[in-house]
């Protein structure tokens, strides 16, 4: 391996690959991270880290307070996933991608390694990040947790903070089939003596998180409990408000531990600070295309709050999902009196045009299947008049598909 895309192309193939594959590519546990940290030199232990995990909203949250940390001058590392279209998007020092070069030279270098303990798709992820980040001594490094919490690669930090953004129904096959069992799963990031902000009160879990905080000796506070302002965003849309508490939240509370001044007008630069999209990523105008990520239940309820509140006359909806999702359910929330066009992401996880079909809900007649995203997508552009909205979502596959089209078209 000499070439970045030689590299790349390793770890997608040699190595189990969770959002391609799924089930087959899900190892949780410790174990691996830690070895391979240690080998790095434990780079983690150099950082200082605001870890956040969550059902919905903590890829938002996360670049939300990356992007104020940026406008308040410091250097801050953002890691995320999924991608969208470049590998890089998950690993970057203030809104700038990490370097092909550097990637090349981290699996070189330690690519025996890596392959003499097995270290899954992700956990290479986090080990390159560390290693990346204490390389380049960022002042913070804002941490989305990858699945769940508690056996996630990521939960091997010692943070500053820890943020929750909220429970929902989703990887039930591999978190728990109640809001309890999840949030006992996402509550494994509370670190003793380590301060957690909750983003979202709720009855079925509050006392789950509560418990664990008291026995961790971990100051809890909900996003709720801080006096903020609560920011109007015209680059994002009403659906945010949550995450932006949460945001805000957390950042609050960095600020009274850290003892810094923080500029919130990152708040509103966050998709020019921190190449924030695919949540109600607004594309286009006459007709209004957006692409949105949401993919489970709480997400489409979110985006059919937004719905409601958009001027529109026809809606499209260009949609596909991945295996293990309910997509009948899904489908069922939103309005069925939009035209409907439907494919498969091109993953291994890709809901197959079969399943798709036959468990579509009761009564569901406008829609037609396509071969490929990009062909479902094409064609609603050709149907839509101009005050019309094309809304794509169902998965960030979906989503990802359409932004390289664009960005090759």
């Amino acid at each position: 391996m000499k070439t970045y895309d030689e590299v790349i192309a390793w770890m997608f193939q040699q190595l189990p690959f969770y959002q391609n594959k799924g089930n087959s590519a899900y190892r949780p546990g410790l174990q691996r991270i830690e070895k391979l940290l240690a080998h790095l030199g434990n780079p983690h232990q150099k950082l200082k880290i605001i870890h956040v995990a969550g059902t919905n909203g903590k890829g938002s949250t996360t670049h939300l307070m990356t992007s104020v940390l940026m406008e308040s001058g410091f250097k801050v590392g953002m890691f995320i996933s999924p991608h969208f279209t470049d590998y890089r998007e998950r690993i970057t020092i203030n809104g700038i991608k990490i370097s092909k070069q550097y990637i090349v030279d981290f699996i070189e270098e330690n690519y025996s390694f890596l392959q003499s303990i097995g270290s899954s798709f992700f956990e290479m992820n986090v080990g390159l990040a560390f290693s990346y980040y204490s390389y380049h001594k960022t002042d913070y490094a804002v941490i989305e947790v990858g699945l769940g919490g508690r056996l996630d690669a990521t939960n091997i930090v010692d943070p500053i903070i820890s943020v929750i953004t909220n429970i929902g129904l989703d990887h039930m096959e591999y978190l728990g089939t109640t809001v309890q069992e999840i949030a006992f799963e996402k509550a494994g990031i509370i670190k003793p003596q380590v301060p957690v902000v909750i983003g979202e009160k709720n009855k079925l879990t509050d006392s789950i998180f509560e418990g664990i905080a008291i026995q961790r000796a971990a100051p809890l506070f909900y996003a709720e409990n801080f006096d903020v302002k609560d920011y109007s965003i015209d680059s994002i849309i009403g659906y945010q408000s949550k995450n932006t508490k949460t945001a805000l939240g957390g950042l609050e509370l960095l600020k009274s531990i850290e003892k810094i001044q923080l500029n919130y007008q990152g708040i509103d630069n966050v998709i020019s600070n921190t190449s924030f999209k695919g949540r109600w990523q607004i594309i286009k105008r006459h007709p209004t295309i957006v692409l949105d990520v949401a993919h489970n239940y709480d997400g489409f309820l979110s985006v059919l709050d937004q719905l409601s509140i958009e001027n529109y006359q026809k809606l499209h909806l260009v949609m596909g999902f991945v295996t293990g999702r309910n997509h009948s359910v899904l489908m069922d929330l939103l309005p069925r009196d939009a035209f409907w066009y439907l494919s498969s992401p091109s993953v291994e996880r890709g809901k197959p045009k079969n399943e798709l079909i036959d468990n579509l809900p009761t009564g569901f007649l406008d829609y037609s299947y396509f071969d490929s995203v990009t062909l479902a997508f094409t064609h609603a552009q050709k149907l839509a008049d101009r005050e019309d909205l094309i809304l794509v979502c169902g998965s960030t596959f979906v989503v990802a598909e359409v932004l390289e089209f664009l960005q090759n078209g």
